[in-house]
């Protein structure tokens, strides 16, 4: 086989020739086949040129991807379905990765008061030598890697992930670094040389009016703020390639939930120079508060990621099976649940207060009426929703203003819990106990927070009863116990509540019923690990090592923590919600004991929607429930469903001292489905168990 011969240009005094082969053969890269299994369903072919891969997307229909083993030529040779004309041809993977400096001294990597976009930063684009190629199936699923991906102090691969069942791939550099205290951000898509005829009819997305947008991909690119953070390129002959994220992994944790235009399309797209294309995009400045970017540990494998999804209809019909995969952006109704999620500063009381002096009707400001807030949570299918008010920094309010703010905020609560929607007061109050934290009450409940020196804990009035003064952690765990309230840890040991509740872990507060533990959201991001939110898994474990008793033991709830929401935000993405255990929902005015009865007795799971529990038991007992200490084996039984296949369940436990993980591997399960799985687990000596299951896109 000839060899290329190698061209450089020779230069002589402002002139310069260009020696070329006059047989100038490419050589095609090598592949290596010796871990590729063909029982997936997932065929692969290589011929002396190319590399074809073909699987099913249904009982009918197949997808092919074709890749060039020539260099000299665009890496994707096509993307087609049933052997049709190709929706795309001749088009690169293309990233740019901006490399900042992480704050390392103030909290280590678990950090989100961080601002690498005002330090010095660099950004690169991605460089793909082809070196080599391989095929491998692992854990029941095929990919094609190539060798030789880079972008500046990032090295690694890149792969294709392949998922029978749907016309889904997943598209990935898998890159790391030895730079130390390195935070990142990645922008990521499909391009063509500028110079050449484009290879689709144009670009596409959802805009922020709910009406589709067509563009001419030709001029400089741009960043549009788009609906369910797809864009989609429309095939010449027909056909659409949707490009999407990884539903929350993908976006790093922010305050605010802006549509911060997290797609891109056009020629020259930052490092991109010469090349048109589209794709999506992680915002450098965020919300413009704390934007703590990604965090790249030295020597993780940082798994930089979108997911292609092949239509063979137009961008609006492959948006509904983009929307698919998330539910429509929304939490599936299960029988015998209700969705309950947790800690909102939309402050919409002081929004309310002032108001007050503008067009009113019934009482209540025009402009809420019927929040934007409450539409988005409703359209999202969220039944329960516990507010964080009062989360101004003003925590030693007068006592007249502070009861003001609680009887509108208990008022306005009440007026807007209807329609199969219930609003439940709650603060976030920051004093007394340290850390952060959170307080829920079963009904409406007056306390200040600056008890004076001769002043009782508890007053009478003769309008709204029991008045609570409360002025050291003492006072607030007599007021939990009165009113039969819940307090817990807001980001636990993070943020404002780093190195909390482990302050704290031998209080008799903390010890006590009244401590539900702590709350869940994927924070920190680092793309290297394959779960979401391992701060407060990890959490959970200690916690219930650390229980000496029953009583003791602590639940995570997940929590969402933004604040401002309306129309135009992109919420889902920071989203995830608690199904209870719950036959009917509550009615406000008679009071919503029911709901902390479930939280206290871990009788809920917490998903980010991708992936449902319809049902789980350790020898028949269900999560929350005592299981006799087994002489032998357990048996766990459970129930799921999922949109993105799944890729492991681990059912983990405790002993007081130790944690144990059982894995099990779910590489087999394809798209949209649904199994019973049934898995022996040795709890013998253990004090507690949890359950975990995640899917391909890190949801769970």
């Amino acid at each position: 086989m000839n060899r290329a011969l190698e061209v450089r240009p020779k230069f002589f005094t402002g002139v310069w020739l260009l020696l070329c082969s006059q047989t100038a053969a490419a050589a095609p890269i090598a592949v290596n086949l010796d871990t590729y299994v063909k029982g997936d369903g997932v065929v692969v072919e290589a011929s002396q040129m190319t590399l074809r891969v073909d699987w099913p997307i249904d009982d009918t229909r197949h997808g092919h991807l074709v890749f060039n083993l020539d260099t000299t030529k665009p890496l994707i040779a096509s993307l087609s379905i049933d052997d049709a004309k190709p929706i795309l041809a001749d088009v690169d993977p293309a990233a740019v990765i901006t490399v900042g400096t992480r704050d390392l001294k103030t909290a280590g990597w678990t950090i989100f008061f961080d601002n690498p976009r005002k330090k010095p930063y660099e950004s690169f684009a991605m460089k793909l030598s082809r070196s080599a190629a391989r095929v491998v199936t692992e854990n029941g699923r095929t990919s094609v890697i190539f060798d030789g991906a880079s972008a500046g102090p990032f090295s690694g691969e890149y792969r294709f992930t392949f998922y029978p069942g749907g016309a889904l791939v997943q598209a990935a550099a898998i890159v790391s670094t030895d730079r130390d205290a390195t935070a990142y951000t990645y922008d990521t898509g499909i391009v063509s040389a500028a110079d050449k005829p484009l290879p689709w009819k144009n670009v596409a997305y959802k805009n922020l009016e709910n009406g589709f947008t067509r563009r001419d991909i030709t001029d400089p690119a741009i960043t549009p703020q788009v609906r369910n953070r797809a864009i989609f390129a429309e095939g010449k002959d027909g056909g659409t390639l949707a490009l999407m994220p990884a539903p929350h992994r993908f976006f790093y944790p922010l305050d605010e939930v802006d549509n911060l235009g997290s797609t891109w399309f056009g020629r020259d797209y930052r490092d991109l120079k010469n090349l048109v294309g589209f794709g999506i995009r992680q915002p450098i400045d965020g919300d413009r508060r704390y934007v703590p970017w990604v965090n790249a540990p030295p020597g993780t494998k940082q798994e930089m990621s979108v997911f292609y999804l092949l239509g063979a209809g137009d961008a609006p019909k492959t948006l509904g099976e983009v929307l698919a995969y998330t539910r429509g952006d929304s939490f599936k109704p299960l029988p015998g649940m209700q969705t309950f999620s947790s800690h909102y500063h939309v402050e919409h009381t002081l929004d309310f207060l002032n108001q007050q002096k503008i067009q009113k009707r019934d009482n209540v400001p025009v402009g809420l009426l019927e929040p934007d807030f409450v539409q988005v949570f409703k359209k999202m299918g969220v039944n329960i929703v516990h507010l964080a008010e009062f989360h101004t920094g003003q925590n030693e309010l007068a006592i007249a203003d502070r009861i003001t703010r609680l009887k509108v905020m208990h008022a306005e609560c009440a007026r807007l819990s209807r329609d199969r929607f219930l609003l439940l007061p709650g603060e976030e109050p920051n004093v007394h106990l340290g850390g952060h934290w959170l307080s829920f009450f079963p009904k409406p409940v007056y306390w200040t927070l600056d008890r004076a020196k001769d002043q009782p804990f508890v007053e009478e009035d003769p309008k709204l009863g029991k008045v609570y003064h409360v002025g050291s952690a003492a006072d607030v765990f007599e007021l939990m116990k009165a009113e039969g309230g819940l307090m817990w840890t807001a980001h636990p040991r993070i943020k404002s509540s780093t190195g909390f509740p482990d302050v704290y872990k031998s209080s008799e507060f903390f010890k006590s019923d009244r401590y539900l533990g702590g709350a869940w959201k994927a924070m920190p991001a680092d793309y290297s690990l394959p779960k979401l939110g391992t701060r407060v898994l990890d959490l959970l474990d200690d916690m219930n090592n650390w229980a000496a008793t029953p009583s003791e033991r602590k639940q995570v709830l997940g929590e969402v923590d933004v604040f401002a929401i309306g129309g135009r935000s992109e919420l889902y993405a920071h989203m995830n919600v608690n199904y209870l255990r719950l036959e009917s929902l509550p009615l406000f005015k008679d009071g919503w004991q029911p709901v902390l009865d479930v939280l206290r007795g871990g009788r809920f799971f917490t998903t980010t929607g991708e992936v449902l529990i319809d049902s789980m038991t350790i020898d028949g007992k269900q999560s929350g429930e005592s299981l006799a200490m087994p002489a032998g084996e357990s048996t766990l039984v459970t129930q799921l469903q999922w949109t993105f296949p799944l890729a492991y369940a681990e059912i983990v436990s405790g002993d007081g001292k130790q944690v144990y993980r059982q894995r099990v591997e779910l590489g087999d399960t394809k798209a949209f489905g649904t199994r019973e799985l049934k898995a022996s687990v040795d709890l013998r000596g253990k004090k507690w168990a949890r359950f975990e299951v995640c899917d391909v896109a890190t949801n769970g």
